[in-house]
């Protein structure tokens, strides 16, 4: 029978001489690579005391952002659930009543949003996939602690402030061509 690609190779069965039976050669290498690594300078940060520094896109906390007016970005679509693989978001949407226009962008809005921390794996799917650019990861790390009701954060812990000088900066997280389509106020979501 033929094969139907040309990818195939022909393996030979070599017998193996007596030095490689005892696996002496690949003993030698291994110890010559970890004294290698004996003498080196360690990589060890001391960390209470020096803090170690993290990329600009350093995927850590998740901040639900603010539109410039102060009124939250999300939609409650759900894209952002549904591209998550762990499965760690939830959130349970609302119609905007007469009067909350200064609150909520949209008609509809997350009334609960909540992200499992524990579950999280910080791939930054959600923020991949959110059409408002509601959801994004900071550079903040996420606190450890002793309870797991500690680490489901609700919308309290997740929306940004809505003072704009304690807003979180994310421009370092997105391209420059990013930046310059936003700046483009003919399309509807950069309004």
């Amino acid at each position: 029978m033929t094969p139907l690609t040309n990818r195939s190779k022909n393996v030979s069965n070599k017998k193996m001489t007596l030095m490689e039976r005892l696996y002496i050669p690949g003993i030698v290498i291994g110890m010559t690579i970890t004294l290698k690594h004996f003498f080196k300078k360690k990589t060890t940060i001391r960390y209470p005391d020096v803090k170690r520094e993290f990329s600009e896109i350093y995927r850590g906390r998740h901040v639900l952002k603010r539109d410039d007016l102060g009124r939250e970005r999300c939609t409650a679509c759900g894209l952002c659930a549904l591209a998550c693989p762990a499965e760690a978001i939830s959130m349970i949407a609302a119609e905007r009543k007469p009067g909350e226009e200064n609150l909520y962008r949209e008609e509809k809005y997350a009334k609960v949003y909540e992200i499992n921390m524990l579950r999280c794996i910080f791939c930054g799917l959600c923020e991949e996939a959110c059409p408002k650019e509601a959801i994004f990861l900071t550079k903040e790390t996420v606190q450890s602690g002793y309870e797991r009701e500690g680490f489901i954060y609700g919308k309290e812990k997740l929306t940004e402030p809505a003072d704009p000088d304690k807003r979180i900066d994310i421009s370092k997280r997105q391209t420059p061509e990013v930046i310059e389509f936003k700046k483009n106020k003919k399309y509807r979501h950069n309004v």
